[in-house]
């Protein structure tokens, strides 16, 4: 009774899931990873980069930092940016995060 009973030999165990079966779910994983992460992130890049691209002289501006204002100068990849009539700042184009409507700024203060 507290001695542990021989075992018994169970019948055959299934065989385990094919290397079909194993490649298919590598390719879901595979194809989860693309949608979900890579290709929505290269969309986001892709979409900053002509945003970057499209900011001009005079264009009012909201940086990552919460700064906003209008462009003054860009050169290479800074901007300098005009907060108000006596303060300017010199920000990576980078950290744009959105180009704002004109007349913004005036409604704002």
């Amino acid at each position: 009774m507290f001695f542990i009973n021989a075992a018994h030999a169970s019948p055959a165990a299934p065989a385990g899931p094919s290397i079909y079966g194993q490649l298919i779910m590598i390719a879901g994983f595979v194809a989860i990873f693309y949608f979900m992460i890579w290709r929505p992130q290269a969309k986001r890049n892709k979409e900053h980069r002509q945003l970057v691209s499209a900011m001009g002289v005079g264009n009012e501006v909201v940086f990552a930092g919460g700064l906003v204002g209008t462009v003054k100068s860009l050169s290479g990849d800074y901007v300098t940016i005009s907060l108000n009539k006596g303060s300017e700042v010199i920000v990576q184009k980078a950290a744009v995060i959105s180009i704002l409507p004109e007349g913004t700024l005036s409604q704002l203060g």
